[in-house]
């Protein structure tokens, strides 16, 4: 037999890491196109606002007519979104880092549910209304089902992996939020002014509202900085992080903390909204490449403009009346994770 020389495979061309100006120049879009969002915020709604309008209201406020409408209705509103953007961002971010889990997500792991559920039952069962004081339920509810779900995920002998913990997350959140209902369903008078808030809406709350949470987001975002630059070795799993010199428990501990100020945050003000986190670092990881530590820079300023654009189209789809911002980001959010599990399903063949 003749000996054949294997073919010579065809070149391929090495993929272009995004250099660090392309990342800052891209940073800076996503800043500006968050700044046009906040406007068109302002100034979009069931009653359009003239943009001299919104500007007079935010520089030389008097208490009449559309200014009023700016200033005491979507005012609020758009810094509300702002906040639970940027919680939501920063939260999905961290998780799909720490975890190493590229499905996961603040909504689709049953933290939400969790920390909605606690809220529920402080209102119902103790009477609590203000969210001064249902917030500390809000955060002992995500710690909860956190918690909650990576033991569910870890139990038995199956080896644990993304999708698994991603099913825990899922049946985890069914159940809370079945309790959740019946709650509801046992004290509706309880819950009469919060009907918008299960649907994750951003209309309605005061300005207290968002100054009550951003405190907690800010100390959330503080955290995320201090551990953003242990992500990247942390990334390479817990021995090969060690033996690089991470400090593998220091980062999960303070990455626990934050995702529960982060998400136990953000389900208080505005109710639980699903897919933010998952979605931004899926679509930014374009940009970024594989460090988190820009990923979570983009996730600061392309979060709220997600959640800034749900809540624009939710008020002009079905006018007069308005679609909560969690239902537009579940319409978006559900084929996203769908693509998501498929292709991870399509890696492992």
């Amino acid at each position: 037999m003749t000996a054949h020389a294997p073919a010579p495979s065809a070149p391929t061309t090495p993929t272009r890491r995004p250099t660090a100006r392309n990342r800052a120049v891209g940073l800076a879009a996503a800043g500006v196109l968050l700044g046009v969002l906040c406007v068109a915020s302002l100034a979009v709604g069931t009653e359009n606002v003239s943009l001299s309008t919104v500007w007079h209201a935010l520089t030389d406020y008097r208490d009449i007519g559309d200014q009023w409408i700016v200033q005491e209705l979507r005012v609020p509103r758009t810094v509300l979104a702002l906040l639970v953007g940027l919680a939501l961002g920063l939260s999905g971010t961290l998780i799909q880092a720490v975890g190493r889990n590229p499905l996961a997500d603040a909504e689709i792991l049953g933290i939400n549910s969790g920390a909605a559920l606690f809220v529920v039952g402080a209102i119902a069962l103790l009477g609590l209304t203000g969210i001064w004081t249902y917030i500390w339920f809000a955060f002992a509810g995500a710690l909860f089902a956190m918690v909650l779900v990576y033991l569910v995920g870890m139990s038995g002998r199956a080896t644990v992996t993304p999708v698994r913990i991603l099913l825990a997350g899922v049946a985890v959140a069914a159940v809370m939020d079945g309790v959740g209902f019946a709650v509801r369903l046992r004290y509706p008078r309880a819950f009469d002014n919060m009907r918008f808030w299960d649907a994750g809406a951003l209309d309605g709350r005061r300005l207290d509202v968002a100054l009550a949470i951003s405190p907690f987001i800010a100390v959330g975002a503080l955290l995320c900085l201090v551990v953003s630059r242990s992500l990247n070795i942390t990334a390479f799993g817990d021995d090969l992080a060690k033996s690089l010199g991470g400090n593998v428990v220091r980062t999960q501990v303070l990455s626990l903390v934050a995702v529960t100020l982060l998400a136990g945050a953000a389900t208080a003000g505005a109710g639980p909204i699903g897919f933010v986190g998952l979605m931004v670092p899926h679509a930014v990881r374009r940009f970024t490449g594989p460090d988190w530590r820009w990923i979570l820079a983009y996730a600061v300023v392309v979060a709220p403009a997600l959640l800034l654009a749900a809540d624009i189209v939710g008020r002009m789809v079905i006018r007069p009346s308005e679609l909560p911002a969690g239902i537009v980001t579940a319409f978006v959010g559900a084929p996203v994770l769908i693509w998501l599990v498929r292709r991870a399903g399509a890696d492992r063949t």
